[in-house]
């Protein structure tokens, strides 16, 4: 009796023990299957990513960018600001500038829509160095109104997550600039970025701003704040604001600063690190943490949105006719703005694709 007892007690354990060794197979099986699936899910969208990438990013028109940069900064528009005219025209020269905006964006077969602030011009301090004489508007200034420009490819999985470009599209409103550095450049590498895009059926929505900060107070805020009424999610912001704009020095590179405030932004400046060098684009990539918010990535800063950033060739500015009247178009470095804008779209593409980094 005792002697069928241990055989059974040993029949017992010996059937657990298969039990268990079956139970550890079908988790090592479904644990394998798992990460084989994510790997092939992953391996998928890098190729989707890739083709997309490659197809865009060869379509990036220098000379389109150049044409942009030479009319809202030379002919037929001398600058962009609401304080002044062409003679004999009705409307002030960002207005000219907002009308041909929308004109190419309606062409390229956006709807682009627009929105309301009051501003002023800035003063002018001539007390202080030439490139940092803007200064409060005089009590008596007088208030214009000045609209931001927005355009879309709205997202087919999450509309409500955006992905923006932003540019200022105005000139310096306290001296006869004509802006185009500052910022020509930026506004027409979004309007190539909206170009190359318009076809692009997004999982995110990806918008365009085009935005004033020459006047004052700065219309991004308004564009911030009107995001976050709407309940809005901004997945990332890249402000493109003096891209290719470089001191003399390092003639012959081609650099991009991703200047940074927050861990979120430094996330997404080290994500154009990646890509960089990942698509072997040509750039000298480099990051800087700012210690407070600045300019129009500032303002989504300031309003609650972190994945802000803004992509330039230098910080501080160190252009020789930064802010001054020789501003012009002949001065842009039209071939170190089209590889950033081609680092842009990669970061669109790649957020769009994979989401945050």
């Amino acid at each position: 009796m005792k002697s069928r007892l241990n055989g059974l007690q040993s029949d017992i354990m010996r059937a657990f023990k298969q039990l268990i060794f079956f139970l550890m197979a079908i988790e090592i099986s479904v644990v394998s299957g798992s990460a084989q699936s994510s790997q092939n899910k992953t391996s998928k969208k890098d190729k989707i990513y890739e083709r997309n990438y490659t197809s865009l990013s060869a379509k990036v028109d220098m000379e389109r960018i150049r044409k942009g940069v030479y009319y809202l900064s030379k002919d037929p528009l001398p600058r962009r600001v609401l304080n002044y005219s062409l003679p004999g025209h009705s409307m002030s020269t960002l207005e000219e500038a907002d009308t041909w905006l929308i004109q190419q964006l309606t062409s390229y077969g956006y709807e682009p829509e627009t929105d309301e602030t009051k501003v002023r011009a800035f003063g002018r301090d001539f007390s202080k160095p030439l490139s940092q004489q803007y200064s409060k508007p005089a009590d008596d200034a007088p208030w214009y109104i000045a609209r931001n420009i927005i355009a879309e490819r709205r997202g087919k999985k999450y509309p409500d997550d955006l992905i923006i470009i932003i540019a200022h599209k105005d000139s310096q409103s306290w001296i006869a600039s004509p802006g185009a550095n500052d910022d020509a450049i930026g506004t027409c590498g979004a309007l190539e970025l909206a170009i190359l895009l318009r076809h692009y059926k997004p999982d995110h929505t990806v918008r365009f701003i085009f935005c004033n900060e020459e006047h004052t107070p700065w219309t991004s805020i308004t564009a911030a704040k009107n995001i976050k009424a709407a309940g809005l999610n901004v997945l990332a912001l890249i402000n493109v604001d003096g891209i290719g704009v470089k001191s003399p020095q390092p003639a012959g590179k081609f650099i991009n600063v991703t200047r940074y405030t927050t861990t979120e932004g430094e996330r997404l400046a080290d994500l154009m690190t990646r890509l960089n060098e990942r698509h072997g684009i040509g750039l000298v990539q480099s990051k800087l943490r700012s210690e407070r918010p600045g300019d129009d990535d500032g303002s989504f800063i300031n309003a609650g949105f972190p994945w802000s950033v803004r992509n330039c060739g230098s910080i501080p500015n160190g252009h020789p006719y930064y802010h001054t009247e020789g501003d012009t178009p002949e001065t842009v470095d039209y071939e170190n703005a089209a590889l950033t804008v081609k680092l842009t779209l990669a970061a669109i593409i790649h957020l769009d694709t994979f989401g945050r980094p």
